[in-house]
């Protein structure tokens, strides 16, 4: 009896012992999961809308940006970085896809995403699929700037968790901005030094909510992908005065240009910087209202990247927050005569891009290497220990964030139309037409950064014209491919219908035109 008592006594001891070394089992695996969650690097991705490399980090002395500048300062600044396509939803989405405008079949505005590549998975999307919260402020794919500030645009509803469509004073007192063409604000030259506080406009309601989302992230160790998607500085130029004050207008500087070049041009080259008739041959005083409106704009933004910034470090996320600033293609202020977006001239083409890492050991250096804003998807998934997916076409510019004197791509590609161009670390090669029949640009960087000089017949130059004209056709053909894995894919989908833009006070009659302007 004794015994049995002692076996019975062994087995309950023996039992308690294992049940406890299974539950001491189980939560050390809850505690290297919970580790594991630590350990993910955060991503917050900051883009601008129609910002050139007018940036006191990429050597402007005028423009005032100290927080982009302090950003460069931490991370590594791309100084030959490119759009795919000059125009804001074309570039977006090849921008979150990884693909070229001849995959992703997008090369106008007002384009939904997944009428196009309906099994794409975007950069937000994968991030969602690794345990990530995706979150969306502002605009990230394409809105209607400044007339669908407020909704959600063309967005896609597959890459985000959350969804913040900031709408500010520069909204309500629309009416007040002036422009060049009566109501006309997204298209064409409009600006308005605005009343008010910082924290009224659109995008300083952004940056607050950024700060809102990054102070629930601390406190939660929830890891994240940050979307903040500035409206700013893409035409209406509105900003408060105090940033207008930054500068004076008599003193900037407007690029005079003789129309004597433009027969140097093929004639799509002619037609893309001669597009907007009430935008030519600006009077100079103007032209400088307009500049340092922009200027004035950009300083704005960069106060709202400052206050994102602050708040990253103040919570300590900026230990294990992966940081991007870029734009969606850049800007013309004047040069070549023309004003806005929408050629193939490094103007249009070139972006900011600067990326700091908190693992990396380079810090405030800057590359030439060429590199492409599809580059981006690539590498956010290297730096943040993802599998990238199958259809990602962009290269990873980790390489080149660990040897500065790396490159992973010899030239980058940018679509216009029927244009092509491709910019190499000395070289812009353009051309235009399926083979060129319509004509080639060629400009050396190194006697002619401004791109003012057409070299393509100059005989000096033709064994650099044949070697960039077949590394040229490699680019288009191979950016043509069908990527694998991207499932199915459409030609020829149609852009949403775009309604005439309504500006607030205003009335309209029952064919939308306007009977009743509000005054300012």
């Amino acid at each position: 009896m004794i015994k049995k008592i002692v076996k019975i006594q062994l087995f309950i001891a023996l039992f308690c012992v294992c049940s406890c070394s299974e539950g001491l089992k189980k939560d050390n695996s809850k505690d290297k999961s919970i580790s594991h969650s630590e350990e993910k690097l955060n991503v917050l991705l900051i883009i601008a809308d129609d910002l050139n490399c007018d940036l006191g980090a990429y050597g402007n002395l005028v423009v005032k940006t100290p927080n982009i500048d302090r950003l460069a300062e931490r991370g590594v600044l791309f100084e030959n970085a490119h759009s795919q396509y000059p125009w804001c939803g074309p570039s977006r989405a090849s921008l979150m896809t990884s693909m070229y405008t001849n995959q992703t079949k997008i090369t106008r505005n007002n384009m939904n995403l997944r009428n196009s590549v309906p099994d794409v998975i975007t950069l937000g999307q994968r991030f969602r699929q690794q345990g990530y919260q995706s979150v969306r402020i502002g605009k990230i794919f394409h809105y209607d700037n400044p007339s669908a500030i407020g909704t959600s645009g063309n967005d896609d509803i597959y890459s985000w968790d959350q969804t913040v469509n900031p709408y500010g004073r520069d909204k309500i007192e629309e009416y007040k901005i002036n422009t060049l063409v009566p109501r006309k604000y997204g298209a064409i030259l409009s600006w308005l030094a605005a009343d008010g506080k910082d924290e009224e406009q659109t995008d300083g309601i952004a940056a607050s909510e950024a700060i809102e989302r990054l102070d629930d992230f601390a406190n939660t160790g929830t890891p994240f992908f940050l979307a903040v998607g500035f409206f700013r500085p893409h035409t209406p130029f509105v900003a408060p005065k105090k940033y207008f004050d930054l500068y004076e207008r008599e003193k900037i500087e407007i690029p005079e240009i003789s129309s004597d070049y433009l027969a140097t041009l093929p004639e799509l080259a002619v037609k893309s910087v001669r597009a907007k008739e009430s935008q030519l041959n600006l009077e100079k005083e103007r032209a400088q209202e307009i500049k340092e409106a922009y200027y004035a704009t950009i300083s704005f933004v960069d106060a709202q990247v400052g206050r994102i910034l602050d708040q990253l470090e103040n919570s300590g996320l900026d230990k294990n927050t992966v940081v991007v600033f870029t734009s969606d293609h850049g800007y013309h202020l004047g040069e070549h005569g023309h004003w806005q977006k929408n050629t193939l001239f490094e103007n249009a083409t070139r972006v900011p891009l600067i990326i700091s890492a908190p693992s990396s050991e380079n810090k405030g250096v800057k590359s030439i290497s060429p590199v492409e804003l599809i580059d981006l998807y690539p590498t956010l998934m290297d730096l943040t220990n993802i599998n990238i997916p199958e259809h990602v076409v962009g290269k990873s510019l980790q390489p080149i964030m660990k040897n500065i004197n790396a490159s992973v791509r010899e030239s980058a590609l940018t679509r216009w139309r029927k244009g092509y161009s491709i910019k190499t670390k000395r070289y812009r090669l353009t051309k235009w037409g399926g083979n060129g029949e319509l004509g080639y640009e060629l400009y050396d960087h190194n006697n002619d950064k401004n791109e003012l000089i057409n070299l393509a017949s100059n005989k000096d130059y033709s064994e650099v014209m044949d070697s960039l004209k077949v590394a040229i056709e490699q680019r288009i053909a191979d950016a043509s491919i069908k990527p694998k894995g991207l499932g199915r894919q459409f030609e020829n989908a149609k852009p949403m219908f775009k309604a005439k833009n309504i500006t607030f006070g205003d009335t309209h009659n029952l064919n939308g035109e306007i009977n009743y302007f509000k005054k300012k």
